[in-house]
């Protein structure tokens, strides 16, 4: 059993980490729950794309010409990105900007069969859009999302500490105990830590994934110094291989497929861009099953000529960034998953909430009788779990 300094320790540790991250927390909560469900949303709002019915058999369109089609609409852009969605390959969303990378992006969804232009979707406006912003940098760019990533650490620090407090407290009381007939602060008290320990895991692990999410500019940069520049050694001092001068991107995403059997072609990044070289077209492969979908292999094709240069296996640092991605959000498990991730998510809020409003009636004076469940100076020893319930998607 910890002795009272120790105790006091923790309980000073628990409080000030849960206090400076609590309002920013609240609000990834907040903002975090519709985007759990961004795709059934879209759908009531009439944003989301969605190709016409066909025979799964019916022929593709060539990709170059779906390309050509995406840039007739904007001619003073270039290129940038080609993606489907995991579960609709009908569709390819192009994406093009006006110089090689900068944030101005332009999207235009194409039907993979007839190459018709379906919709220009509007990535930078509506309610989806602000709630996205707010969870992932607050329209801040990279330092909000640095920022943020700091918020979630003293998340994890205050679930730890929590924990660590929770033994203590709950050794005169049994594990789930309400005191509803007592004072309404003892009652707040124990529903906070009853709501804390139930969803520990999850607020761990949603907050963990995160503030790793937060990291991802960072980590493909890294990426890009660590590894892709070893690559790109026989290209040291060539110019960007300019547009005219590149080769089939159908040709090349063919030759790229036909090196992995089994795999399907999540997207495409383009010469100049971060998950590319500016010598390459950069095809990332995944798996068919739930969990392989998510663990991508790049394949770098030269622009030019059309072969394959190299195609290795992403480090450690980024597998886990893709990963974390899909399960900070509950896309693994369909509905279901959608719908544990909601409630859990609501149940951190009045976690949140508890916490706070324990917080505000900390001066107010406790009988004797009513310190079951409080330090030796009449704090209670909250259980405080915010949870970060986004991101930003590569792609977030």
């Amino acid at each position: 059993m910890m002795n009272s300094r120790r105790i006091k320790t923790w309980a000073w540790v628990h409080k000030w980490s849960s206090l400076v991250c609590t309002a920013f927390m609240l609000l990834l909560c907040i903002t975090g729950l519709p985007l759990i469900f961004h795709h059934e949303i879209g759908h009531l709002l009439g944003t989301e794309v969605e190709a016409p019915k066909m025979p799964a058999d019916a022929p593709r369109a060539n990709l170059d010409r779906v390309l050509e089609t995406a840039k007739a609409l904007h001619p003073d852009r270039v290129v940038q990105f080609v993606s489907q969605p995991e579960d609709d390959d009908a569709i390819w969303f192009v994406t093009l900007t006006p110089t090689p990378a900068p944030d101005d992006f332009k999207q235009v969804a194409v039907d993979a069969r007839t190459g018709a232009v379906l919709a220009q979707p509007k990535t930078d406006e509506g309610f989806m859009y602000v709630m996205f912003k707010l969870h992932v940098d607050l329209f801040a760019g990279l330092p909000g999302m640095l920022f943020l990533g700091f918020m979630g650490f003293l998340l994890l620090v205050a679930i730890v500490s929590g924990v660590v407090l929770y033994s203590p407290f709950m050794r005169k009381l049994d594990f789930g105990t309400v005191r509803r007939e007592r004072r309404p602060r003892l009652k707040w008290l124990d529903l906070h830590n009853l709501l804390g320990i139930v969803t520990l895991a999850w607020a761990f692990t949603v907050g963990a994934t995160g503030m790793i999410n937060t990291w991802a500019d960072l980590i493909v940069k890294y990426w890009q110094h660590d590894q892709l520049s070893v690559l790109l050694k026989p290209y040291q001092g060539q110019p960007t291989v300019p547009v005219a001068e590149r080769g089939s991107v159908q040709q090349s995403m063919d030759v790229a497929l036909k090196s992995a059997p089994g795999m399907k072609l999540s997207f495409i990044a383009f010469p100049g861009t971060s998950f590319s070289s500016p010598h390459h077209n950069t095809f990332f492969l995944r798996g068919n099953e739930p969990f392989t979908s998510r663990l991508l292999q790049p394949v770098l094709v030269d622009a030019q000529t059309g072969t394959i240069t190299a195609s290795p296996r992403l480090p450690w640092y980024l597998t886990a960034l893709l990963v974390s991605q899909p399960l900070h959000f509950g896309d693994y498990g369909g509905m279901p998953m959608q719908i544990l991730w909601a409630l859990l998510d609501i149940a951190t809020i009045i976690v949140l909430g508890s916490g706070l409003y324990l917080w505000l009636k900390r001066g107010h004076t406790v009988p004797a009788s009513a310190k079951v469940g409080e330090d030796a100076h009449g704090s209670p020893a909250p259980l405080a779990q915010p949870a970060s319930t986004a991101t930003a998607k590569v792609g977030t």
